[in-house]
């Protein structure tokens, strides 16, 4: 009997995509077939980038990638990953203080879809602390986040503080 392909979606604000999320995408490819970029419009965190900026800047980081859809959403990762058919939600994992966070929403999310599994990527050791709002903070000091973003990244928040 032949396995049905294995969908998986990471969702995320992106807002701006950094090379921790980068390193987590080449994670879940491994254990996915097609991997879905579900990008959160979640207009409560108010992000910096508007919601076609962040999948402008995405899509360009994954054009040569054919196995990873862009998609943005609303509501419940759950009901956005049983529309686009997963199984799995990829969620990455830096620290002992994600974790906690992280394992409520799994555990919510199991009981809101039981048919969708919850896997945890941890990024590779030297993203271990990257975070967007790191990025963002320091990019507004004028700080040079290029260790941490790709450059079209880095271009866009020069763009966004005004440098």
């Amino acid at each position: 009997m032949e396995r049905k392909p294995l969908i998986a979606v990471y969702p995320g604000t992106f807002d701006p995509i950094t090379n921790g999320h980068l390193d987590i995408i080449q994670r879940a490819l491994q254990v996915s077939d097609r991997l879905i970029l579900a990008i959160a419009k979640n207009p409560k965190k108010g992000p910096l980038f508007n919601l076609k900026e962040r999948t402008d800047m995405v899509q360009s980081l994954v054009a040569d990638l054919p196995q990873v859809e862009v998609h943005s959403y609303a509501g419940l990762t759950v009901d956005f990953a049983r529309q686009m058919g997963a199984t799995i939600l990829i969620r990455g994992l830096r620290a002992i203080s994600d974790f906690e966070y992280e394992l409520q929403m799994a555990q919510a999310n199991r009981k809101l879809a039981p048919s969708i599994d919850t896997v945890f990527l941890m990024p590779s050791q030297e993203y271990f602390y990257l975070n967007s709002t790191l990025v963002r903070n320091i990019a507004a000091d004028k700080g040079d986040v290029s260790s941490f973003v790709p450059p079209i990244v880095e271009k866009r928040l020069r763009e966004k503080f005004g440098r």
